[in-house]
């Protein structure tokens, strides 16, 4: 079974850039979408991105225009690049593979990105 962990998250200031990685072992992320998750504290899962194993890749509203996709054949690892962050950004960041699922926010433990006014 394909494994994935997300990484990269940090604090910058309003602005500022990211790059989160989504890296998998035990497979590659070629055979289902992957799918990148924010939720704040108290807040539902919300899907930021997906990737179909097509490689179509699908924004959501809040995030788009703001947001760009990036893969890396040899770790296997999709990018997500985040920029001209505000404070309505910070959340916890997630990636899954599969359907986007309001629970996939519980499935790991995610990586924090702060944004400072």
């Amino acid at each position: 079974e394909v494994q994935v962990v997300e990484s990269g998250g940090g604090s910058v200031p309003t602005g500022g850039s990211l790059r989160l990685s989504c890296t998998a072992s035990g497979g590659t992320l070629h055979g289902s979408n992957v799918v990148w998750y924010r939720q704040k504290p108290g807040e539902e899962c919300l899907m930021v991105s997906t990737t179909s194993p097509g490689g179509q890749t699908y924004f959501t509203n809040f995030i788009e225009g703001r947001v760009a996709i990036s893969f890396e054949h040899t770790k296997p690892t999709e990018y997500l690049w985040l920029s001209s962050l505000t404070p309505e950004d910070s959340a916890v960041y997630h990636c899954a593979l599969g359907i986007p699922d309001i629970y996939a926010c519980s499935w790991g433990q995610g990586t924090q990105v702060t944004v400072s006014a």
